[in-house]
């Protein structure tokens, strides 16, 4: 290889391959033309990672439940041999229901609204609420099936529509009426 095609080759034709390219000064803070985009996708990427938390809204809170410790207590009791539980390892059987999207469900057990106190209670004791049931009891302590239930209400939670599901649209929009007017599933 010439010395004149290896100048040509690094964008510096003519240039004195012995000294040092000298980089062009930026005050600090200055971003050059290349990082822009990168730097741009970093904070955007870092911006959707925080929407992704899914704190629900106040109605669905479990009072004293921490949703950190309520993944571990779901994946220590073994929740996933039954059940398919997102953000929890091995936690994708289906011989249970899924859980994903917990916060948008409307019932529990087929027939209690699913509320952050009526999902305590069931973790606590499911055949007492629903009988025959094949979700086991699993011997949870109150603040252990508090931490599972926050963890389950965050599921979903940053899909919820302002209103839930299911409530009349207005005051004089409930009672019977030829076509149901509640508010779809978002």
């Amino acid at each position: 290889m010439v010395l004149s095609d290896t100048a040509s080759w690094h964008g510096r034709r003519g240039a004195d391959l012995t000294q040092p390219v000298r980089q062009a000064s930026r005050s600090p803070g200055e971003v050059s033309p290349r990082e822009a985009p990168i730097r741009a996708s970093v904070t955007l990427l870092a911006l959707l990672l925080a929407a992704c938390d899914g704190e629900p809204p106040a109605q669905l809170r479990v009072a004293g439940g921490d949703p950190e410790r309520g993944r571990a207590v779901a994946a220590s009791h073994g929740c996933g041999a039954c059940h398919v539980i997102p953000g929890v390892r091995g936690a994708n059987s289906w011989a249970g229901p899924p859980l994903m999207e917990w916060a948008r469900r409307g019932y529990l057990a087929g027939h209690l609204p699913n509320s952050p106190e009526n999902l305590v209670a069931w973790l606590r004791d499911p055949q007492a609420i629903a009988p025959g049931s094949a979700m086991p009891n699993l011997g949870l302590t109150e603040k252990e099936a508090r931490d599972a239930a926050a963890y389950l209400f965050t599921l979903g939670a940053d899909q919820l529509p302002p209103v839930p599901a299911g409530l009349p649209l207005g005051p004089k929009e409930a009672g019977p009426r030829e076509e149901p007017r509640i508010r779809p599933r978002a």
